[in-house]
């Protein structure tokens, strides 16, 4: 009977039954497989990561614990597993990354940049896999395989390769060995993540020719992960209503069903005066099959992970429509009964429509496992850097029991005042996972952004099936941000418990701080972690102070700052708006009736030199776009002719600049609309030499 569950169990995890190997083809069906999620892996594997990580960060709590040099060079110790050649003259040194033995796969490779080369080596081969520019393997593995192949580098862009990172699978029967060649240094971030499976499981190592093998699964995924609103299926075709009024101060139930199956997706969309404050006050509580406390705690905005407020994005679990349509498609079995319930803490009237879609459902006791998501917030912390009083490690989840770790979302104010992302950066901290019987993190990263997929503290919007940053007011980092990554192919299976913290460590000091996270999981029955309940201080929407004036420090350091009003000669259809996003708490706003009217403003400089010259503006959806002159001649901000003060749902202050050299005396700043009726924002102007 226990093989025989196996096998089912098999079918549903993306392997062949009967004991057949995993493959580079069955790795990839896992990438779309929601429901495999809910059952424990079988066969069973722990997934670890090699990182670029600080080696000094060697004791918990340690003094130094919360040691940032990771891949730039001249770390004190050098961030591999260990040194295999020293360098000689003109010959580059060789250090080990990874050597795993046994069975496992690659399952997701990043880099901030990486120089070097790196040589692959799967099972001992006399040959390596690869063997060539370091950062070409971390970005696009599969490129080198691609030739004459069906697949193209167009069909792995945004589906298997996403931002910084590449979710494209490399299964090895005996050993993984990864070895860096080049100057230590040299920048070096790097990520790889691996499954390592049990001893005997039957693992087919990777070839070159599995891109052909398996050119019809990698087609399959990647038109799915490319247009997952259009190319996603689902099992039941038959979902059922939610609608519903929920007074303030009340708790109501929008849906129950009874029996066994899952949920398969699930639909809400609130409607109240203020809507943000209805998504953030308004708690979801889902209930398997009567738990005495919820296995879902979460409001409902930031369970879709992009609060606060609407933030749309499309990803393989979450999606946010710009109309507030939520859509979640992680699979939420039940063996007996489940409910959904609305707890309305505000002080206004919530009305939720939406449905659910079930499904049948195999439950099996030795391996199903309940979906979990409870948030949790701190509100009012000082955020700062290591060598003032030391980081800090905000726990996520810390849960005892059996389970899969299968996501992350962050929802933050940043109220620092430095414009630029030198300065501003909130995310210099590591995320440290302990799984079991760790010591020491089995997942160790570089960085909080290195995490989400991306690098550089970038502040630019994006979205990708497994990772995005869907808000980000700015200037820079500053304001509401938010940030998800979806385990998905390197989900993380723990047997009896995990620890998850996120370092909290920033460029500078910065009081007054929010910091709202997800664990998304699936835990077996008993499962017991660190949840408290949602108090009402804790769903009160932080706000960045009514005005504020930019800090001239790190990146910002050589600025000269103004008032793009307190430099405004020649302008009309001129008017200001007020908020907290603008410096002086109020921005300065152009609407040309026509196409090239012009607004100036005059600024002096001390003397003859190289400058930057700097504009912070306001990006909108339906924002302007303008041509910049200095004294007549054309300017390019951003290396670019024209510039489209255009954000898609959000307005968003964005800082824009140009370098150039200038004489000392004064200068015109001249702006040409290209685009009448249309917008645009001038916040404050700055130079910096």
């Amino acid at each position: 009977m226990r093989f025989f569950t196996a096998v089912i169990l098999c079918v549903g995890l993306g392997c062949s039954a009967w004991g057949a190997p995993i493959t580079t083809g069955s790795l990839i069906d896992e990438m779309t497989d929601m429901t495999a999620l809910t059952y424990f892996p079988e066969p069973a594997y722990e997934t670890v990561q090699f990182s670029s990580y600080d080696r000094r960060s060697s004791v918990p709590g340690g003094e130094h614990w919360f040691a940032n040099a990771d891949g730039f060079g001249m770390e004190p110790i050098p961030g591999f597993e260990r040194e295999i050649r020293p360098p000689d003259g003109d010959t580059p040194g060789e250090y080990l990354i990874c050597d795993v033995e046994g069975p496992g796969a690659i399952v997701r490779l990043w880099t901030a940049t990486i120089s070097g080369d790196v040589r692959v080596t799967l099972d001992d081969a006399s040959a390596p896999l690869y063997e060539g520019p370091a950062e070409k393997f971390f970005r696009h593995p599969y490129d080198t395989f691609l030739a004459d192949s069906a697949i193209t580098p167009e069909v792995l862009a945004g589906s298997l390769y996403q931002r910084n990172a590449a979710y494209a699978p490399f299964p090895f029967a005996k050993r993984c060995k990864i070895v860096w060649i080049g100057n230590a240094r040299k920048v070096h971030f790097y990520q790889v993540q691996i499954r390592k499976y049990a001893k005997e499981t039957p693992v087919a190592t990777f070839a070159p020719n599995d891109i052909n093998v398996f050119a019809d699964k990698i087609k399959k995924a990647a038109s799915v992960l490319s247009d997952i609103e259009k190319n996603w299926t689902y099992v039941s075709q038959e979902a059922k209503p939610i609608s519903l009024t929920v007074p303030a101060k009340t708790i109501d139930q929008g849906f129950k069903v009874e029996g066994t199956g899952a949920i398969e997706r699930l639909v809400l969309n609130l409607k109240a005066h203020d809507l943000d404050k209805a998504l953030r006050q308004t708690i979801l509580h889902i209930q398997f099959d009567d738990a005495p406390w919820p296995q879902v705690q979460a409001p409902v905005g930031d369970f879709f992970g992009a609060g606060p407020g609407i933030n749309p994005y499309v990803s393989v679990p979450f999606t946010v429509a710009p109309d507030g349509t939520m859509t979640c498609r992680y699979v939420m079995p039940y063996k007996r009964a489940m409910r959904i319930l609305f707890d309305n803490r505000g002080d206004q009237d919530v009305s939720v429509s939406g449905s659910v879609l079930c499904s049948d459902y195999k439950w099996d006791d030795e391996a199903s496992m309940y979906f979990r998501a409870r948030w949790r917030v701190d509100h009012n912390l000082v955020a700062s850097v290591h060598d003032e009083m030391g980081g800090q490690d905000l726990p996520f989840l810390i849960a005892r029991g059996k389970g899969v770790y299968v996501g992350t979302a962050i929802m933050m104010l940043n109220p620092n005042n430095v414009p630029t992302i030198d300065g501003n950066w909130w995310g210099e901290g590591d995320e440290k996972i302990f799984v079991d019987d760790d010591v020491r993190p089995s997942t160790f990263g570089t960085g909080t952004e290195d995490y989400f997929n991306y690098a550089w503290s970038d502040p630019e919007l994006f979205q990708f099936p497994y990772c995005g940053q869907p808000r980000n007011d700015g200037p820079a980092n500053r304001g509401f941000v938010a940030n998800y990554r979806w385990h998905i192919l390197d989900r993380l299976p723990f047997d009896n418990s995990i620890a998850f913290y996120m370092e909290l460590l920033n460029h500078g000091r910065t009081e007054g701080f929010s910091y709202a996270r997800i664990a998304y999981h699936y835990g077996k029955e008993g499962l017991i972690d660190d949840h408290v309940n949602i108090t009402d201080d804790d769903i009160q929407i932080p706000a960045l102070p009514a005005t504020w004036e930019p800090e001239t420090w790190r990146g910002a350091k050589n600025w000269t700052i103004f008032a793009s009003e307190a430099l405004l000669q020649k302008a009309q259809n001129i008017s200001y708006e007020e908020g907290p996003l603008w410096q002086g708490g109020r921005v300065l706003v152009w609407t040309p009736a026509n196409e090239g009217e012009t607004i100036t403003f005059e600024f002096t400089l001390p003397e003859d030199d190289q400058y930057g010259i700097f504009m912070a503006c306001k990006f909108q959806p339906d924002g302007g776009t303008l041509e910049a002159h200095v004294d007549g001649s054309p300017l390019e901000f951003e290396k670019k002719a024209q510039t489209r003060l255009v954000a898609p749902y959000h307005i968003q202050s964005k800082v824009i600049g140009t370098p150039g050299s200038f004489t000392a005396g004064k200068h015109q700043l001249t702006l040409v609309a290209q685009v009448a009726g249309k917008p645009i924002g001038i916040d404050f102007l700055a130079y910096s030499h």
